[in-house]
């Protein structure tokens, strides 16, 4: 058995995730007391549904704004019930896109391999516009971050290829003492 396959073994049986979405119209609509257009959060709900062993415990839509993603992140990691954190939004190229700027200076260690695939899946996808893609994962505290842009589509790519095959084995390594 290859040392990845024996990792994958030893994984947590159970995994808890938060999923943040980073929108500003869609924080906007809540306040408003309006129904959310937010297609990602039921999105993940139905894939999860599928999968036993990973639960959403958290989910939420804040506005594009250093301080609630700074706020919610220092909350999340430190809560014990989670494992993983994923943002969905705010990682474009326009002035407000500012999720990335905000939580990767915080990350201890970068996964480089992940952006790297979620690009080329989503090159296979949808051509050439991948390459405007911001998507990374890192570790803060012992939690596995996440920062995805805010198409369903893309949420749905992530989770399925690279973020649910991989999540025990990630968790198990962060958490690993050696």
């Amino acid at each position: 058995m290859k040392v990845h396959e024996e990792y994958k073994k030893e994984a947590p049986k159970k995994i808890n995730i938060a999923l943040i979405v980073v929108s500003t119209s869609r924080y906007n609509e809540i306040q408003k007391n309006k129904t959310s257009s937010d297609k990602t959060i039921p999105l993940v709900k139905q894939i999860l549904n599928e999968n036993m062993a990973i639960s959403l415990n958290f989910s939420e839509i804040i506005p594009d704004s250093k301080d609630h993603i700074n706020f919610i992140l220092n909350k999340l990691v430190k809560d014990p019930s989670i494992d993983s954190v994923i943002f969905s939004g705010g990682t474009g190229l326009t002035s407000k896109d500012i999720t990335n700027e905000t939580v990767t200076p915080l990350l201890e260690k970068e996964i480089d391999g992940f952006g790297e695939l979620f690009r080329y899946l989503s090159f296979k996808e949808i051509g050439s516009s991948a390459m405007l893609s911001r998507a990374i994962a890192g570790t803060l505290l012992g939690k596995i971050i996440f920062l995805l842009p805010g198409s369903p589509n893309a949420v749905k790519l992530a989770l399925n290829k690279l973020i649910l095959p991989e999540l025990g084995h990630i968790t198990y390594l962060i958490k690993k003492e050696e």
